[in-house]
């Protein structure tokens, strides 16, 4: 019965994957409701995303690269219509763009899209996650090995991993290794 929480638009979603990319969670909040603030209303509409230049979204804090991503991916694609495409084709697209990575993927297609068959590959819990139950400190990618038995739960399976090993539910994972292994 466990779903993870969606976004009301895919394009609230693309704004939440920017925003959020290689920042802190408080930080990345912060510019998440920024963004939505300046698009006039409580969710990021497409329409809305494309009144704001880059120029506008530094002024909100984005940072520079990720305020002419923004506005890029905007003014380029339909969002709404990513729905009725599949999901090998969306990544593809999505991962042409620059400035977007497999983590910024992963947060448009669970949180915007619904579909669970793509991780948030590379996100820093599942970083930790994976060094405590190795023991070795790990890059981005390989976090995909984690989730890889999951198959089209990918998704799921990740949120799920990281509120288990957050109560600490996950076997073999200790917090201690990951620090010892990122030490290394």
């Amino acid at each position: 019965g466990y779903r993870p929480m969606r976004r009301a638009t895919v394009a609230h979603a693309v704004v939440r994957a920017i925003s959020g990319q290689l920042v802190e969670a408080r930080r990345a909040l912060a510019l998440e409701r920024a963004i939505v603030r300046a698009c006039g209303d409580t969710v990021a509409t497409q329409e809305a995303l494309r009144c704001l230049s880059p120029l506008d979204l530094r002024r909100l804090g984005l940072a520079q690269h990720r305020a002419t991503t923004l506005a890029r991916l905007a003014a380029r694609i339909d969002f709404e219509r990513l729905h009725a495409v599949p999901t090998t084709v969306v990544r593809a697209r999505l991962l042409r763009e620059r400035g977007v990575r497999p983590w910024s993927v992963g947060v448009i297609a669970i949180e915007g899209l619904g579909r669970y068959d793509h991780a948030i590959v590379g996100d820093l819990s599942l970083v930790k996650l994976y060094a405590s139950l190795t023991g070795r400190w790990v890059e981005g990618p390989e976090t995909a090995e984690l989730v890889a038995p999951y198959a089209e739960w990918q998704g799921v399976a990740c949120e799920i991993l990281l509120l288990g090993w957050a109560r600490g539910l996950v076997p073999g994972a200790s917090v201690d290794k990951a620090r010892i292994a990122r030490r290394r």
